[in-house]
């Protein structure tokens, strides 16, 4: 099977739940950053010099299909759970409870690992504002926006430990 299939020629794309829409649509541009995401998440993994945070960040791209496929899909149940959510909220009181408290703006930069970290809370962020747009135009899960604004506080608290 050839890598490319010529579908999207003519500038449009196909959805996981098989509709055909436009490349430039709000929806293709939320998903398509939930997918850099995932590379700079892979960058961030390559960079990274403590093995807990690598795990982290591993355990957090193993998530970012089912996010993906959300994004991707229309009138389907969602597949970011509840539990997703409190499982980054969990995540997050752990590493909260470990890391000192802030007591000023932090600039990163300090580790590559780090910086790359801060990169994806960044690209996070994007994605999740780009979805809040979605949101005003199509109906998409409540439980997508939630699992995106944790999962940008939880790319900082990796850059933090890594960076401690």
């Amino acid at each position: 099977m050839s890598i490319y299939t010529k579908t999207g020629d003519a500038g449009e794309t196909g959805l996981y739940t098989g509709e055909r829409v436009r490349k430039s649509s709000l929806r293709v541009a939320v998903y398509g950053t939930v997918d850099e995401l995932d590379s700079v998440l892979g960058l961030a993994r390559a960079f990274v010099a403590k093995a807990e945070v690598r795990e982290r960040v591993l355990a957090l791209q193993k998530k970012l299909p089912a996010l993906m496929a959300d994004l991707a899909s229309r009138a389907q149940d969602a597949m970011i759970a509840e539990t997703d959510v409190a499982a980054l909220e969990q995540a997050m009181d752990e590493l909260e409870g470990r890391l000192p408290p802030l007591t000023s703006f932090l600039v990163p930069g300090d580790t590559q690992g780090g910086a790359a970290l801060d990169h994806a809370r960044t690209v996070t962020r994007r994605a999740e504002r780009l979805f809040c747009r979605l949101s005003e135009e199509e109906e998409v899960h409540d439980t997508d926006r939630r699992y995106l604004n944790r999962l940008s506080d939880y790319c900082f608290l990796l850059m933090r430990l890594e960076d401690q």
